[in-house]
């Protein structure tokens, strides 16, 4: 884990997906969530359209989770979060 500047990591996004690039795709915003799926090259998102470049509420404010899921006795424990493709979602 190292951290490196903004202008790197512009740079390096480029071709390689960075940390901050796909955690924009954590985000529990759908159009966020719903963008920068690679993992390991930054061009599959430029060509199929789904790059975004910061999140809304930037980097230390933003959100990460999944929108439905959000009650801590769902997601704080194992158990329950392996129930979580089994239940109806809540809003």
């Amino acid at each position: 884990n190292i951290k490196i500047t903004k202008q790197l990591d512009n740079i390096i996004r480029l071709f390689i997906v960075t940390p901050d690039m796909h955690r924009v795709h954590h985000s529990v915003e759908i159009d966020e969530t719903n963008s920068n799926f690679g993992f390991n090259l930054s061009c599959w998102d430029r060509l199929f359209r789904t790059y975004r470049d910061q999140p809304r509420a930037g980097h230390t404010e933003m959100e990460i989770g999944v929108s439905h899921y959000r009650q801590l006795h769902q997601i704080s424990w194992l158990p329950g979060m392996l129930m979580i493709p089994f239940k109806k979602p809540s809003r």
